[in-house]
């Protein structure tokens, strides 16, 4: 703990920004219910049974996230890196008192931004939580509530909760809401497609943990040359109305390039592992059948109430003693018997036929029982992506223009096949002398 300006600093260690830094005020959101069940909630589900390292949580992620969100705002809104029209465009910037207040709502919100996760984050979100509910709606909730209102309040200066749920999940989750320009690119730095430290701090902490070199990039000169931009114009009606979004010097962009390709290479080799993939399913499987329901509950109570720890505890016991809801999918994980590969899409089968895993899995489904057999088809999010670069003599080219590695970048996609370990071999070897007449229904044999 030191004492800078008359106001308490606290240093957390971190192995990624190697110190991370709260004031007595933040300490507060950090000490809360809601932000210390993270501790609880695993980054990455049960990756840690395919990389033993993958054992860090949502609170350390969430930290980091904070700490980036505060290095790019003092980058971008610095009077040195705003281009003239930025400044008339955004006032915020030309007072102190308010600029430091967006700064505060911008880093809460960074800390924050998880705070509605699910137990196993993202592994079982989609398929068991009510419709219309997601964790950042879940988040949204938790920053309004009446227990972290009074943590706001009591803020110098006091922040308001709407402001604060704004930047942490964005416009495009929160389209109930209205965003002015200024929201939107604070809501950028957090959960940016392009540049956002969400993606950055979770691509350098798990490479991290996992011990894979797929998600290094240099953050340090990306951040340092990040600029708030307005497009360039590309032709069409929708140019009448560009919002300044964030953007890069030319410098920085190998530095972004990397960036995109560290997060392909992750998806690729990490979040798409076949036996990650299989371990969530499976997972998915017994949640559905030991919560009460077959969904997570959405009442901050009961929400704020189950974490990792206690499923874990159940998932244990439910796995090794049987004969409850759920004990086979649960003896599956924790006795490692998890369903195997049969059939990874590969490009020569994809070529032939696109359909080509659907109908193996119908294939293996109608020769070996659907209680056997798993399908699985994984697929990164967002679409390509483009960001405007400030040229060196103050021109504004679009990226994909100026880079090559951008528009080669593939978005991962992935479909699997998997079957029942009793039966891999068997299923293999009819795979094999069965798969052209699959792939190929009209040729026969």
């Amino acid at each position: 703990m030191e004492v800078l300006l008359g106001k308490i600093f606290h240093e957390i260690r971190d192995p990624i920004h190697t110190f991370i830094k709260l004031d007595d005020q933040e300490r507060a959101v950090l000490d809360s219910r809601p932000f210390q069940r993270l501790r609880c909630v695993h980054q990455l589900a049960l990756t840690y049974l395919v990389y033993p390292g993958a054992s860090h949580k949502r609170f350390e992620h969430s930290l980091g996230v904070m700490e980036l969100a505060g290095r790019v705002f003092d980058i971008v809104t610095h009077s040195n890196h705003l281009l003239p029209e930025l400044r008339d465009l955004f006032p915020q910037l030309n007072k102190d008192e308010e600029k430091a207040y967006w700064r505060k709502a911008l880093r809460m919100a960074a800390l924050c931004h998880d705070i509605g996760h699910l137990p196993f984050s993202h592994a079982a979100e989609k398929e068991l939580l009510p419709d219309g509910w997601d964790h950042e709606r879940l988040s949204r909730v938790i920053i309004m509530s009446e227990e972290m209102q009074q943590i706001w309040k009591n803020m110098t200066p006091p922040l308001r909760a709407e402001d604060i749920a704004k930047l942490a999940v964005g416009k495009r989750k929160a389209p109930d809401l209205l965003f002015n320009d200024w929201e939107t690119i604070l809501s950028e730095i957090i959960v940016g497609d392009a540049f956002g430290v969400d993606r950055m701090d979770y691509l350098l902490r798990d490479s991290y943990h996992i011990g894979v070199a797929y998600g290094r990039f240099d953050h340090y000169r990306l951040i340092d040359t990040m600029r708030i931009l307005t497009p360039p114009p590309s032709g069409g009606e929708q140019d009448k109305s560009l919002e300044p979004t964030l953007g890069v010097e030319a410098g920085g962009l190998q530095s972004a390039e990397a960036l995109l390709l560290a997060r392909y290479f992750m998806y690729s080799q990490v979040y798409f592992h076949p036996v990650r993939r299989i371990y969530d399913m499976h997972l998915k499987e017994y949640l559905a059948e030991m919560l009460p329901g077959g969904r997570f509950p959405t009442t901050i109570e009961r929400h704020l109430s189950m974490t990792d720890h206690e499923i874990l505890v159940d998932l244990r016991k439910t796995g090794l003693v049987g004969g409850m809801p759920g004990s086979v999918h649960a003896e599956r994980i924790i006795k490692r018997h998890h369903f195997k590969r049969l059939y990874e899409r590969n490009p020569t089968d994809y070529e032939k036929n696109q359909q080509s895993a659907v109908l193996i899995k119908e294939a293996a489904e109608k020769k070996y029982g659907t209680e056997n057999i798993r399908f699985d088809n994984p697929s990164q999010k967002g679409e390509s992506i483009d960001f405007p670069v400030l040229m060196k003599d103050l021109r504004v080219e679009s990226s994909r223009s100026l880079s090559q590695v951008l528009n080669q970048i593939p978005v991962v996609k992935t479909e699997y096949v998997f079957i029942h370990r009793d039966l891999e071999r068997e299923a293999s070897q009819w795979l094999n002398s069965e798969r052209s007449g699959i792939i190929n229904p009209g040729e026969g044999r």
